[in-house]
Formats: C-alpha cells, structure tokens, sequence
C-alpha cells in the first residue's frame, strides 16, 4: 500500500444549507468589515469632487459661451422701400413699419441691395458698403 492509492472510507460532509441568504455565506459578497460591508453603503463618486473644486462661473446667464455683448438685427437696405423720399429710419419706426420684430433692440444696416431714395439714418449701425449707397442716394447718417 502507498500513500497515493489510499481513498476515502467516507465522502467529504457538505455543510447543510440552511434557509437565510442562499449560497453566498458569512459577508454575502461585500468584503470584510469597514463602509464596505455595510448595509445600504453610499460612497461618494469621485468626479463629484472633482466638480465641486472647480470655480463657477457667476452672472453668465444660461451658456458661458454666448457673448454678453447686443448682438444687432440685419437689415437690407433692399427692405427699406417702405419709406418713403426725406423719411427718418430709426429703430422705432423699423418696428413701426414691421421691418424688424417688436422685441429688437439694435439696428445694423447692411449693404445688399439698392437705395434710390433719400433717407435719414438715426441711432442705427451702418456697414461701409451701405454708408456709401446711402450717400449716394443723397442721404445722410446722424
């Protein structure tokens, strides 16, 4: 007889399952001791703190992005043909004359199209290639 052809008389005893948690035991899969093990544990992500170091951006409004500046509505000198010969153009009467939306609050006159017309320009933007038309029609910009 060796050591190596030796069995068994009996078979090993199982230990007997019993009626609380199923086969996982003792920690029930949660380690050993410590937060870990607890019951209903909450660990705090980390990218959260990582958030909560940065600086905020106060008083920007919605999108950081977007420019705090007055961003001023387009108007083709061709849309003016409502006015007529020695009429103002200012923001009020664009509004008046539904060239530009109730709620606009800058003007910039843009060059496209022709002006024949002589009209007075009052608290609106004006771009080189529209002064130009304008001056030409024999209007002027106040």
């Amino acid at each position: 007889m060796q050591l190596h052809t030796l069995s068994r008389k009996n078979k090993n005893k199982k230990s007997r399952q019993v009626g609380r948690g199923g086969t996982r035991g003792k920690t029930s899969g949660k380690g050993t001791k410590g937060q870990n093990a607890r019951a209903g544990r909450k660990k705090r992500p980390e990218m959260r703190d990582v958030i909560k170091r940065l600086p905020k951006l106060r008083g920007r409004g919605v999108n950081s992005n977007k420019s705090i500046s007055l961003k001023p509505i387009a108007v083709n000198l061709s849309l003016l043909s409502a006015f007529q010969a020695g009429d103002t153009v200012s923001l009020k009467t664009l509004i008046e004359k539904g060239v530009v939306g109730k709620n606009t609050k800058a003007v910039k006159i843009l060059g496209t199209g022709d002006i024949s017309t002589k009209l007075t320009f009052v608290s609106c933007l004006v771009s080189e290639s529209a002064r130009t038309k304008i001056e030409a029609a024999g209007g002027s910009i106040g």
